[in-house]
């Protein structure tokens, strides 16, 4: 098997080589290429990416149901045949794009020299998978136009705003202070056949450290001891430190649950020989492709909202 090539290469290529036109990756190096950015961040390698040659259609959902076994007569067939249960969830995937130039006395005069044209494209990179995992979990396509993020959020509905409309939710607004029975009461609004050890708390790191210390100040007034594993894992549930989620807000799910639908109609363009590359003296580059955010089952989602700040006092 043949081994990945890293996302210098595969920008190379789209660059140099004839066979694609515009900037167009073929679908293997669109692969590639989103797998560089699936990379980002632990969340986005945690949940479940699709790659569709539509920018709308549906994925198949299949299951096999509960409860199916039946009493084995001998010699006889009664009839009865289990059958696959089939489904679909729609996605629309909308087109962005991240735009950025560089001039070439830059290129010039700074020390990696040439190198700095793929530094600077690999920070890029990485950054259109940070700035995915955000819409991922922010994005608001209802945002006001008052916002200063307005432009980026209204991309696609992120998972908060999903679940916040569809699935479980524990609005905690009015509490003092944090504490286990908030993780207690979000489990318990999910129904049992999704807590099946898949299930993981997602939470901003301070969220996370803030809950560390009032497990450590429970201890400290009132002494006794607290299990190790409920630092890290509430309710037995592991948790995952999500720099992308607001301080306020915990979300439990199973990351599989969560999708980010791409098509391969990947473009990376580069521009160094326009007349207004030549002109300016700069290349102009723009990364073109499409994303929709799902989630499989709203049901198996559950989140808390306006938890308080910890308070140091």
């Amino acid at each position: 098997m043949p081994l990945l090539r890293s996302n210098r290469q595969v920008l190379k290529d789209t660059i140099t080589t004839t066979t694609i036109t515009s900037g167009l990756l073929q679908d293997g190096q669109a692969k590639r290429f989103l797998r560089q950015t699936f990379d980002a961040t632990p969340l986005m390698g945690a949940i479940r990416h699709e790659m569709r040659r539509e920018r709308r259609g549906e994925i198949d959902k299949i299951g096999v149901g509960k409860r199916l076994l039946r009493r084995k007569v001998e010699n006889v067939d009664d009839g009865y045949r289990a059958k696959p249960k089939y489904g679909s969830i729609s996605y629309s995937c909308n087109p962005v794009r991240l735009p950025w130039e560089v001039t070439e006395e830059s290129l010039r005069e700074n020390i990696e020299g040439e190198n700095l044209d793929k530094i600077i494209t690999d920070l890029f990179t990485r950054q259109i998978g940070v700035d995915t995992e955000d819409l991922i979990i922010n994005g608001d396509e209802s945002v006001s136009e008052s916002d200063p993020d307005y432009d980026f959020l209204k991309l696609d509905n992120g998972i908060i705003k999903q679940i916040s409309t569809g699935g479980h939710v524990y609005d905690v607004t009015g509490a003092t202070d944090m504490d286990l029975e908030m993780f207690y009461k979000a489990v318990s609004m999910i129904p049992n056949r999704f807590n099946d050890g898949s299930l993981r708390w997602l939470m901003s790191p301070t969220r996370a450290q803030q809950w560390e210390l009032f497990l450590l100040q429970k201890v400290i007034n009132a002494g006794g001891a607290v299990p190790e594993s409920l630092y890290k894992s509430p309710v037995a549930i592991p948790s995952m430190q999500v720099p992308g989620l607001a301080n306020d807000t915990v979300i439990l799910t199973d990351p599989k649950n969560i999708i980010e639908v791409n098509t391969y109609t990947v473009k990376v363009r580069k521009d160094a020989t326009s007349k207004d590359a030549i002109m300016q003296d700069k290349r102009f580059y723009v990364v073109h492709f499409d994303l929709d955010v799902l989630i499989e089952e709203l049901d198996a989602t559950a989140i808390i909202t306006n938890l308080p700040e910890y308070s140091f006092s």
